[in-house]
């Protein structure tokens, strides 16, 4: 097995809504935005090669949205294929796509314009794309605080080509702590239901480590302290719940945080301490 970090680029995000009721005058000591209020993100994906299989971790918003919408979150960085390509990897070598939830910047790159540019086909045409019933029902019938973000042209092809496909979650979204074992080889899903229904967190067993990709559940390392929750989450105290059992396992056993969102950062370990969990090292993927 092997695992890389893929670019989907950058964009920009409101830093009040990103930190919730957390003051500006504390989360810009730690990112700095523009003078619009704007900080820079990160889409970081991540590819997992082992065996026969390709399965790759999100995919960013892609580019087949329009000036205007584009105009909201100014896209700029590599391209997911461009990251791809400096691989060594093409769309069409990718054999699944997993998608931890719906959210544009999410699954955006999931799929793209036809050659006739009148229609929309799936981006992976090689590719079984995973999400699980009770997040597609959610996205699918958005409710009004999210409808923004679930865009049906990210989503509905993937259905209407006959490529998608659903994790076995195995209970019902909202019970607490939901672990499913063996999604993918050698990948568990830890569910959370906080910054929305039933997004799930992937832990990728890799040279003795486990690597969690945190999606939206802890955005960027200075997401870590409990209360730095986004206004983006549906259910801000679940989140907060959520994120203290997770971090509370991820001191004790040594999981590996890989960070979707994190313009600087792409790993952290975490350790207990009289303050809480707080970041212990921080490293890059590769040096793994």
């Amino acid at each position: 097995m092997k695992l890389y970090a893929i670019d989907a680029g950058l964009f920009k995000l409101d830093g009040g809504a990103m930190f919730g009721v957390v003051p500006r005058k504390l989360w810009s000591q730690r990112i700095t935005p523009d003078p619009n209020n704007l900080c820079t993100w990160a889409m970081r994906c991540l590819l997992i090669e082992d065996g026969g299989r390709l399965i790759l971790i999100d995919n960013g918003m892609g580019d087949k949205q329009d000036a205007k919408f584009f105009g909201h979150y100014e896209p700029h960085g590599p391209t997911l294929i461009e990251s791809l390509n400096k691989h060594g990897f093409t769309p069409d070598d990718i054999t699944d796509v997993f998608l931890t939830h719906l959210h544009f910047d999410h699954c955006g790159g999931s799929v793209k314009w036809n050659s006739q540019r009148d229609g929309f086909v799936p981006a992976f045409r090689n590719a079984r794309y995973w999400s699980n019933e009770y997040h597609w029902e959610w996205a699918t019938h958005p409710n009004a605080r999210e409808k923004a973000s679930f865009l049906k042209e990210n989503i509905l092809p993937i259905q209407e080509s006959g490529q998608l496909e659903m994790v076995d979650i195995g209970r019902r979204s909202g019970e607490e702590n939901v672990y499913v074992r063996d999604v993918l080889p050698r990948m568990d899903v830890f569910l959370v239901n906080g910054h929305t229904d039933a997004m799930m967190i992937p832990h990728i067993h890799y040279k003795g480590r486990t690597i969690a990709y945190m999606a939206d559940l802890l955005p960027s390392v200075h997401h870590i302290p409990i209360p730095w929750v986004m206004a983006y989450d549906t259910r801000p105290l679940l989140t907060m719940d959520e994120k203290s059992d997770f971090l509370r396992v991820a001191a004790r056993d040594g999981i590996v945080l890989f960070f979707e969102h994190d313009a600087d950062h792409q790993c952290c370990t975490v350790e207990q301490t009289e303050k809480g969990v707080r970041v212990k090292d921080i490293f890059r993927l590769e040096d793994l």
